[in-house]
């Protein structure tokens, strides 16, 4: 598996409410919006109530964890559908400036890190919308093998494939 590096210090930590002001910068990036299904121009009262929902009753079988670069909360990674042994893993950057970086696949890798030591889990699903070159190249970059191709749904705008991956660890 190999990971391009970026030279700053990614981590991941535990999400705050204090978190919602970057939350609410992301909202207003119109890129990160299209590519992650947010709403655009999102009521930002509308916002901070969901942000507080998730930090204080994220659904069961779920994880969020914030990741922070150089200090800086960019975006979350998920477990979602938590079973035994298995969970779907995905990654938002917030700030798509940064995309094109490696950021996403560190941030992967430390999620499924915190996956395997925390929750025992040997298997990752992930899904990726066939338009999106980027979070495609970045799964099998870290070994995901493309498992089906079902579903389609709106990705920056235009109608796309749905690709299921797994990784069994």
């Amino acid at each position: 598996m190999k990971v391009r590096k970026c030279e700053s210090k990614l981590t991941l930590r535990d999400l705050s409410l204090n978190d919602v002001e970057a939350v609410l910068e992301w909202s207003r990036d119109l890129t990160f919006c299209q590519a992650n299904g947010w709403p655009i121009e999102r009521n930002p009262e509308e916002l901070r109530h969901w942000w507080i929902s998730n930090v204080n009753q994220p659904p069961e079988n779920f994880v969020r964890l914030g990741i922070v670069l150089d200090g800086e909360l960019i975006g979350y990674a998920d477990l979602a559908s938590i079973s035994e042994q298995s969970a779907e893993i995905g990654i938002a950057i917030g700030k798509s400036g940064l995309w094109g970086n490696g950021i996403g696949a560190q941030a992967a890798v430390l999620m499924m890190k915190y996956g395997v030591e925390e929750l025992n889990l040997t298997v990752f699903y992930a899904e990726t919308h066939e338009a999106n070159i980027r979070s495609r190249r970045m799964l099998e970059k870290l070994g995901f093998q493309e498992v089906s191709r079902v579903g389609l749904e709106e990705y920056e705008g235009k109608r796309s494939r749905l690709i299921q991956y797994d990784l069994h660890k």
